[in-house]
């Protein structure tokens, strides 16, 4: 599958934009049904039965003893209780029913109920909750409604406490909003009444079980193939990268592949608001900030996070998102020998996140002149990858810019890839494909030739530019 035609010498007509985005894998296979979800809403005579079984076998199951086991052993183990139970319980009832109603049983007590179906496929980004009728699920770019309902408020709002107790977060009127994660590192928001004025909301951002790479998102269209290869080279050359996009754009998977070109000797810290990142290297140690408590205190904020990992002999410092006053420290890290260090920022351009940045630097209370914020952060950056979602939810890397200094008092940049559309079909599946920009040299060229890459980067950008319009 392809996002466009990869601008490498030979490939002479753009292919449609099809396939996957960053983070999320395929399933071509996957019908309308599928897609919909499997599971419907039981009847009422059916959550009878249900509240039945689940009672019985909380009173003749020793639930607790499955703590011990893997999570396919003790599913095996509880639907064979429960079909044992189920003869007494609903006797004569239809093997059709009986099998679903099992399953939601089994699904309740070992997991999070009706959320399980939808969790356990790999073609669903996105869970959208909003209220115990409403479940929306994000499938290849598109927001659809699923056919999975709760029982009711009380239903859904003892879910979403039972997430949120996994990582010693509460969620109730004296705390509604909460922000958490599943065991697999995807991340999730609730927000309960009164807040939610139409009853719970849970969003759940899933992430892939396994980490993707750069290959991956060469095959879901994201980046082509010596864009692939230009940003491995940008990751070996430890030069420091902010990667920038909207709400949803793939920054977090992007980062998650860059960490893959990390030496394994290197120490590696990573401070982020819920940890998410999956870095494989042997020697990593992740921070995460805790929220105040009911009374206010105990917080433990980003800032504070950064500022310690620096008395944590760091060889590089990640940065899951950038949005306060730790984007002071983060570029003082970056200026003085953490070199390769990391993050993500919000920003729909690359200029918009250098502005933000340094908003952020100038907000942190050190009464700094605009002028030295900026010749800071043109010190400290040297690369920014910006990330886009596309009209038809297709998320690609739209543009790679260098940080190559100041001139006067304005950060000067120079883009080394952009993406450029070229229209759509019938479908609305777009057309389009990474082009140069005419660089035949990049600013980071001497930290490339200092890791032996320069003759990697160079062979990259010159794909890149065989279809430039800025160039021939």
């Amino acid at each position: 599958m392809s996002f466009g035609k990869h601008s490498i010498p030979g490939l002479d007509t753009p292919e449609p934009l099809v396939g996957g985005s960053l983070g999320a894998k395929t399933n071509d296979t996957a019908g309308p049904n599928d897609i919909a979800g499997p599971v419907e809403a039981l009847s009422l005579t059916a959550l009878k039965l249900q509240s039945d079984l689940r009672n019985a076998l909380v009173e003749s199951f020793d639930i607790a003893q499955l703590s011990t086991q893997t999570d396919s052993d003790a599913r095996r183990q509880l639907s064979s209780a429960a079909k044992d139970l189920m003869s007494v319980v609903a006797r004569g009832a239809p093997v059709t029913l009986a099998a679903q109603v099992i399953g939601r049983v089994v699904d309740e007590i070992l997991g999070f109920g009706p959320l399980e179906p939808l969790l356990r496929r790999d073609d669903i980004a996105d869970i959208m909750v909003n209220g115990p009728k409403s479940v929306m699920i994000e499938v290849r770019g598109k927001i659809i409604k699923s056919d999975v309902q709760f029982n009711d408020e009380e239903h859904l709002l003892t879910t979403c406490q039972k997430i949120v107790a996994q990582v010693g977060r509460r969620v109730d009127e004296s705390s509604p909003i909460c922000d958490a994660r599943l065991l697999d590192g995807s991340r999730v928001n609730v927000i309960v009444p009164p807040l939610a004025v139409d009853g719970t909301t849970l969003t759940i951002r899933k992430f892939q079980k396994e980490k993707l790479t750069l290959s991956d998102l060469v095959t879901f269209g994201s980046i082509s193939k010596p864009l692939a290869e230009l940003l491995r080279v940008i990751g070996r050359s430890r030069c420091n990268i902010l990667i920038s996009g909207g709400t949803g754009s793939g920054k977090t998977t992007l980062l998650n592949c860059l960490t893959a070109f990390i030496e394994e000797d290197e120490r590696i810290i990573t401070c982020e608001d819920t940890a998410e990142l999956q870095l494989q290297q042997p020697h990593v140690v992740r921070l995460e900030t805790r929220p105040p408590n009911v009374e206010g205190g105990g917080e433990i904020t980003m800032r504070q996070l950064v500022k310690n990992c620096l008395r944590m002999r760091p060889d590089r410092i990640i940065v899951g998102e950038v949005r306060g006053l730790e984007a002071f420290d983060l570029l003082q890290a970056m200026n003085t020998g953490h070199d390769g260090s990391m993050g993500t920022i919000h920003a729909n351009t690359s200029t918009e996140a250098l502005t933000r940045l340094e908003t952020m630097v100038v907000g942190s209370g050190l009464n700094l002149p605009s002028a030295n914020v900026r010749e800071m952060i043109s010190q400290s950056i040297d690369v920014i990858i910006q990330t886009m979602r596309l009209r038809d939810g297709r998320r690609i890397v739209s543009q790679v810019t260098e940080v190559v200094g100041m001139e006067e008092q304005n950060i000067l940049t120079q883009d080394l890839v952009t993406f450029s559309t070229s229209g759509d079909d019938e479908n609305s599946t777009l057309y389009g494909e990474h082009l140069g920009t005419g660089v035949v040299r990049p600013h980071f060229a001497p930290r490339a030739h200092y890791f032996d890459e320069l003759e990697s980067a160079l062979s990259a950008l010159k794909a890149l530019n065989v279809r430039s319009r800025y160039v021939g």
